[in-house]
């Protein structure tokens, strides 16, 4: 009986030539290989150092933009510039109700000025308690009063506040220096129109002076040529309705610079302990993908270069991650790469085997034939070599048709298969007399319309095999059936079963898995030594599982425990 094995050939060859097309242009192979060994991992690789790049950026990029955008600075100005105009309604009007006290008790009104030392003294008093610097201009817009000379006699008071007490710490600090530092790289922007300074006193220099003269309250923000920021407020001063004069006053900008100065610097110390903690954070996310990765690349780099031994892949399945699913596929793969390569060495063992079988024995025929001068021992040698030819012909084709039988497997698109149609074209090639000893082929079909998706040529082949084996093993007038039926599992799936049985002497308990060997075979006596190669139930085998299916072989018995043929099972999922 013909009894064969596992299967795998195909790949296994597939593998095997690619190792020869590698070994035959080995200055490829070499420069891969130097090329990889030229890559080293840094502490930082590509991976982790895209990944702190970009989350540094958007930190980054938003420390940029509240540096540059600086909406505290404009809030803050605005609210000085609120504060100098109340401040300056409060000082016109104490003005303007000292300038009615000029007034003359009998009532008649004399000509109200502002030009008087009650005047200037209000100014004075109410400048040193707003602390801020007044000007007051009379309706022609000439200067009256400057809260700056009032004290001193026509002398200007220079008024410099004392700097708090230095408790400063010892970070702020460094960071101070550090805005500073950067402050000082970039150009001053000439963002309001120039101050024309203090010295100068005229009215014509300061717009919002002629809009106070007509009645409206006006606000201007100047800047020096270095940078720093003056604020002016200008606030008519009335008396009996009547625009009597201007007050200006002027505020500069140190404080609000200061202030300014002060909230960036805490933003920037905020910033970079963000930053900071951002790179660990990134640094640490980079470690856990991109180490794992490189360990794994390394260990796949071992793999393709490692000679004679296994080398196991690192296993981070524990990680419940992508990294760990990742790393359990790895592991699957090589695994069953090396079980591929397993499966190589043992099918080139086996074809070693078989073919110096025929080889030995062709070999001894073609020495002795050389020596004999008998006509019939002769004659007998010929026939030895014709049939180790043959048998050696039989091998080498059956061989090639194994290992070309996964990879074609792998590329066929699978189709509908309407397996009674299938069973009676096949079934129909073993009528006309081609059937030995006039053993009977039936085939028993329960149910119609049976269709699976899958190659009809392979499935066709594995039909032909089995009843090929059916017919070598049945005596004559015996009987092959061939049976159909469809079955649904506890799991809800649908499945093909195809039996093929036969009433020959059946297979031994022990052999029933040894028959799917490759190369195994158990032929009747009367079949000639060699005639079958061994493959071609590993080939079914092969077809089978490649159809997500199972093939299996066992005996027919009948009720007093006598073996009454052998029976072998297709299954196919539907």
């Amino acid at each position: 009986m013909k009894r064969n094995g596992s299967g795998g050939s195909a790949d296994q060859t597939h593998t095997l030539t690619a190792e020869t097309k590698s070994q035959q242009n080995p200055g490829k192979r070499i420069r891969s290989t130097e090329s990889r060994e030229a890559r080293k991992w840094g502490p930082f690789s590509s991976l982790g150092r895209r990944i702190m790049a970009i989350n540094l950026f958007s930190v980054i990029f938003l420390a940029g933009g509240i540096l540059y955008l600086d909406q505290f600075r404009s809030g803050l100005i605005e609210a000085r510039l609120q504060a100098l105009v109340t401040n300056g309604r409060l000082i016109a009007g104490a003005l303007g109700e000292a300038a009615l006290r000029e007034v003359a008790l009998s009532g008649s009104v004399q000509r109200l000025t502002l030009d008087s030392r009650s005047i200037r003294r209000v100014l004075r008093r109410l400048s040193v308690v707003t602390n801020t610097p007044a000007r007051l201009y009379d309706g022609s817009g000439t200067l009256i009063a400057d809260s700056r000379f009032l004290i001193s006699a026509g002398r200007e008071i220079v008024f410099e506040p004392l700097p708090p007490p230095e408790n400063t710490g010892q970070v702020r600090k460094f960071f101070g220096s550090l805005y500073d530092f950067a402050a000082d790289l970039m150009p001053v922007s000439q963002d309001y129109p120039l101050y024309p300074g203090d010295n100068s006193l005229r009215s014509e220099d300061f717009e919002e002076v002629g809009w106070a003269l007509k009645g409206d309250i006006g606000t201007v923000i100047r800047q020096t040529k270095e940078g720093q920021l003056f604020l002016t407020a200008s606030i008519p001063v009335q008396g009996f309705k009547h625009v009597l004069g201007s007050l200006l006053l002027i505020e500069d900008g140190h404080e609000i610079d200061e202030a300014v100065r002060a909230a960036q610097v805490t933003t920037l110390i905020v910033i970079s302990i963000t930053v900071v903690i951002n790179l660990l954070l990134s640094l640490y996310l980079a470690r856990t993908i991109a180490k794992p990765v490189h360990q794994m690349a390394e260990a796949a780099d071992k793999v393709r270069l490692g000679l004679g031994r296994r080398v196991d892949m690192p296993d981070f399945s524990a990680r419940q991650d992508e990294i760990g699913d990742l790393s359990t596929s790895f592991r699957e793969m090589t695994a069953a790469l090396y079980d591929r390569m397993d499966a190589v060495e043992a099918f080139a063992a086996d074809v070693a085997h078989e073919l110096k079988n025929p080889l030995t024995s062709l070999g001894t025929a073609v020495d002795t034939f050389g020596r004999v001068k008998d006509a019939e021992t002769r004659k007998q040698l010929e026939a030895v070599i014709s049939s180790d030819v043959k048998r050696l012909d039989r091998l080498i084709t059956d061989i090639s048709a194994a290992s070309r039988l996964d990879a074609e497997l792998s590329r066929t698109e699978g189709e509908p298969v309407e397996i009674i149609k299938l069973i009676d074209s096949v079934v129909d090639m073993y009528g006309n007399g081609h059937v030995k000893s006039n053993v009977h082929v039936d085939v028993e079909i329960t149910g119609s319309n049976i269709m699976i998706e899958g190659a009809p040529g392979r499935l066709g082949q594995v039909l032909r095999n089995l009843i090929d084996n059916a017919l070598s093993f049945s005596p004559d007038e015996g009987r092959v059936l061939v049976r159909a039926t469809e079955e649904k599992d506890s799991a809800g799936i649908h499945w093909v079963q195809v039996d093929v049985e036969d009433q020959g002497p059946g297979i031994p308990e022990n052999k029933l898995e040894a028959i799917f060997n490759r190369f195994y075979t158990e032929r009747p006596q009367s079949e000639g030594f060699g005639r079958h190669s061994g493959l071609g139930l590993s080939i079914s085998k092969l077809i089978i599982e490649a159809h997500g299916g199972s093939i299996s072989a066992k005996n027919r018995m009948s009720s007093d425990g006598t073996v009454l043929g052998a029976k072998f099972t297709i299954r196919l999922p539907k």
